[in-house]
Formats: C-alpha cells, sequence, structure tokens
C-alpha cells in the first residue's frame, strides 16, 4: 500500500501547492460577489463558505469517485498516476478556474463562459449539448437509485415519480431551504464512508501492487489503457461537468479568496475519495478480497460497494452504502436539472425570481427528462448506450472548458500552458476514445491512434495560429 500513501500524500500536497499557484495566476479580488451583488433569495444567496464546500463537494462527486474508481482499478496500478495527475493539474485547475470566471463574470452558467471565449456559434452548440447532458444525467440517476429502492419496497415506478417529485420541488425552492441543508448532511455521509474504508484499509494493510512494479494493463477486456481509462475515471480526475455545478456555487461565494477551497479543495476531496476507493477495488481484485469476503471477483462496482461496505463496517456500512449509492445519484440529477434551468434561463434572459418563470422552464424541462427515462426503461440496451455516451460526453464537456481558460488566460496575459496542455491530452484521449470504442466507430486500435494523434496536431496548430494573432 505505499503507492497509496504516496499517492495520498501527493494529493495533499498538489493542494497546498499547485492550488495555490493556480489562485496566484487567476488572481481573487477584495470585491463584492455576485452572491452579495444580486441575491435574489433564489439562486443567488450568500452562504457559510464550509457550506458552499459541501453542496460543490456533493455535486460534482454524486456516485463518480466511487464506480469510476472501482473500474479504473482493473487497468492496475496506473490508476493511482491519473487519479493523482489528473486531478492536480487538469481537473482541479479547470474547476476552480472555471468557478472563478463565473463568479467574476456575474456567475454566468457554462454555455456563456464558452461563448465568451470560444464565439457565440460554439456557445450555441455547446448550450443544446450541454442540456442534452444535463437531461441525460437526471434521467440516469433517477434510474439507479430506483432500481436500488425497489428492490427493498415498492416498485420502479413508484420510486421514479418519487425521486422525479423531489428533483422537481428542490429545482424550483431557493438554493438554501433544501440543497443548502440537506447536501451538507449527504456529503458528510460520503466522506465518513471514504474515513472508513481508509481506517479499514490501514488496519488490513494488504499486499496490493505497487506503481513500481508495472503499469501493464490488468485486465484488457476493458480495452487499451489509453484513452479507456480517462474516460472510465471521470470523477476524481477531471470531468467536465463540474463546469456546469461550479456556477451554482459561484452565486453563493461570499468572497473571491474562497474559490480555492470550494471549487480547487473540492476536487481534490473527490480524487481522494476516488483513491480509496481504487485501493479498495484494488485489495477487490488483486489482493484476495474478493475470495476473503466470499464474492465474485467479476463484480460490477455497486455490488462491490455493498460487499465491502457490509463486511468491514456492519450496519453502519450496509446504511453508508445505501446512502452513497442512492442519496448520492439523486443529489447529482437534482443539482443537473438545477443547472439546466438555469442554463436555459440565462439563454433567454428570463429572470428566475419569479416562481411562474421558474416553471416556465422546468416543466418542458422535466416532461423532456421523463419522456428520455421512459423510452430508455423499455430498451435497456439503449439506456447502457446512453449511459456509455454520457461518458465520452463528460470528458468532451471538459475539453471545450479547458480550451476557453486557456483563451481566457491568454487575453489576461497570465501563464497559459497550465491549462492548455490538460486541453491538448483531453482532446486526444476524447478523439481516440470516439474512433476506437465499439460504441462509436469501433476502428483498429492503430487507426485510431494515428486519427488521434492528426486531430491533436490540428488542435495544436489552430491555437498557436490563433495565439500568434492574438498575442
Amino acid at each position: 500500500m505505499i503507492t497509496f500513501f504516496l499517492a495520498l500524500l501527493s494529493l495533499i500536497l498538489g493542494y497546498v501547492f499547485y492550488g495555490k499557484f493556480v489562485e496566484r495566476v487567476f488572481g481573487p479580488l477584495n470585491r463584492r460577489t455576485p452572491a452579495l451583488k444580486v441575491n435574489d433569495g433564489v439562486d443567488y444567496i450568500p452562504m457559510p463558505w464550509w457550506k458552499v464546500f459541501m453542496v460543490q463537494f456533493l455535486n460534482i462527486a454524486g456516485t463518480g469517485p466511487i464506480f469510476g474508481a472501482i473500474m479504473g482499478a482493473k487497468f492496475g496500478t496506473s490508476a493511482y498516476l491519473w487519479i493523482v495527475l489528473g486531478c492536480i493539474f487538469a481537473g482541479a485547475t479547470h474547476d476552480y478556474l472555471s468557478g472563478m470566471i463565473s463568479l467574476r463574470n456575474k456567475g454566468i452558467s457554462y454555455p456563456d463562459i464558452i461563448g465568451k471565449y470560444l464565439g457565440n456559434r460554439t456557445k450555441k452548440a455547446m448550450l443544446l449539448f450541454t442540456i442534452l447532458l444535463l437531461i441525460m444525467v437526471g434521467a440516469v440517476f433517477v434510474y439507479s437509485p430506483a432500481i436500488i429502492l425497489s428492490g427493498l419496497i415498492g416498485d420502479f415506478m413508484m420510486w421514479a415519480v418519487i425521486i422525479f417529485m423531489y428533483y422537481f420541488i428542490a429545482t424550483m425552492m431557493p438554493i438554501d431551504k433544501i440543497i443548502g441543508k440537506i447536501y451538507p448532511v449527504f456529503a458528510f455521509a460520503l466522506l465518513f464512508m471514504a474515513v472508513a474504508m481508509l481506517v479499514a484499509l490501514v488496519i488490513k494493510m494488504p499486499d496490493l501492487p505497487e506503481i513500481w512494479e508495472g503499469l501493464e494493463n490488468k485486465n484488457p477486456k476493458m480495452g487499451p489503457v489509453v484513452p479507456i481509462l480517462f474516460i472510465t475515471i471521470a470523477c476524481g480526475a477531471i470531468s467536465g461537468f463540474h463546469a456546469t455545478q461550479s456556477p451554482l456555487m459561484s452565486r453563493c461565494v461570499k468572497h473571491e479568496k474562497l474559490g480555492l477551497p470550494v471549487f480547487y479543495g473540492a476536487m481534490i476531496t473527490e480524487g481522494i475519495v476516488a483513491l480509496i476507493w481504487a485501493t479498495v477495488a484494488s485489495y477487490f481484485f488483486y489482493g484476495g478480497g474478493a475470495a476473503e469476503l466470499g464474492a465474485d471477483i467479476s463484480s460490477s462496482a455497486p455490488q462491490i460497494v455493498n460487499i465491502v461496505s457490509e463486511s468491514w463496517l456492519g450496519v453502519l456500512g450496509s446504511v453508508l452504502a445505501l446512502l452513497g449509492v442512492v442519496a448520492a445519484p439523486i443529489s447529482t440529477g437534482d443539482t443537473a436539472m438545477r443547472s439546466a434551468r438555469l442554463i436555459i434561463a440565462d439563454f433567454i434572459h428570463l429572470d428566475q425570481k419569479r416562481i411562474r418563470n421558474r416553471l416556465a422552464i422546468s416543466v418542458p424541462l422535466f416532461l423532456v427528462t421523463i419522456l428520455v427515462l421512459w423510452f430508455n426503461i423499455a430498451d435497456e440496451d439503449g439506456f447502457n448506450v446512453i449511459w456509455n455516451y454520457f461518458g465520452w460526453a463528460n470528458q468532451t464537456l471538459s475539453v471545450f472548458t479547458l480550451w476557453a481558460i486557456t483563451v481566457y488566460l491568454v487575453k489576461e496575459r497570465k501563464p497559459f500552458v497550465i491549462t492548455l496542455i490538460p486541453a491538448l491530452f483531453m482532446t486526444g484521449v476524447c478523439s481516440t476514445f470516439l474512433l476506437i470504442s465499439p460504441i462509436a466507430f469501433g476502428l483498429s486500435e492503430t487507426i485510431s491512434y494515428g486519427i488521434g494523434g492528426c486531430i491533436l496536431i490540428v488542435a495544436s496548430s489552430w491555437f498557436f495560429s490563433w495565439y500568434r494573432k492574438n498575442k
């Protein structure tokens, strides 16, 4: 477990040193934030920094750093490298700068950030892309908790209706009434569960593969490490979905200096959670954990969460596991729908202080989400395809965010290389995944890498051509 402790220390040091560096690059000011300037009592509401942090953490986390890390651990110790390097240099930087750009610009939504720095045509394309992604998130995170709850009591449709009703109420209500009160509790449960797993790992100290023993793909059935690993582990490394959530909290932060713990800190915390679960999964897959727990090594990520939680933490573990696989996705789906409402409202310039204006957007938005869920209940394979596309779409969103931030840094005459390198890397990852994945073109590795490399060269050429004209 030496690799795990080194990775954990790296994440902490990454926040202390690289996080401070990124903060200096942006340059927070002592000025009134949108929460204080607007304060509309609905979406712009100043809240204590710790509460904003907890809500931001749960908004961006959900079950992503758990399930993604467990599946990513099948690739072996390379998962540690991606979580640490991706989180510090890509994910947390992406979250901090996108959140602070929104905060500096009156709390603007994600498509407006894209439009401001990548142009109006890109903004319109990303508006549609983002809304579709958020609708998929809303539908997906009704489906999975409803399935789990129906296995305990009631049926699927009953729970789907209850969850949708909660979504609607939470989306309509002021952010401090439901989200601001309930989410910190759920976030605490998610963190407590991770800490409990960490304590159990320290007590057991299992003999796990170390990074210096090799980075070979431990499970070739998952596909090639590049690019599959970087799509599988999104939350915990870098996730474009986070850029749709940060503007929610940029409207609640009281001071720009709080951006470091809220945006960069929440992402580092998510990385730590992912690191813990990747280690749990490594023990399950390669450290004899499956045999010790009497489980099948081919168990799915949710099954592994339940098996390990119940075995290591008893009744408390069962409760925390239920919170993790039910409450966390519900909270993610809820804020996804809220983000969609705000993005549409900003685009059509419809004030959201009046409840009828919120209804005008929320009702059709929820009807579309219900239709998406309904059609995919009837076709299970179709639902799985949408879920797989969601993974790619999520990382593609991060590509556009990173390019927009890079343009911002160039225009502000700041060291843009801190986002240029992640932007180029994720451009290569997402384009190659689309070429190589069976759910898309399904081309051979040689052809996919070749075309992906060409796309990377074109992207680099475009940027440096633009930079020479605008520097």
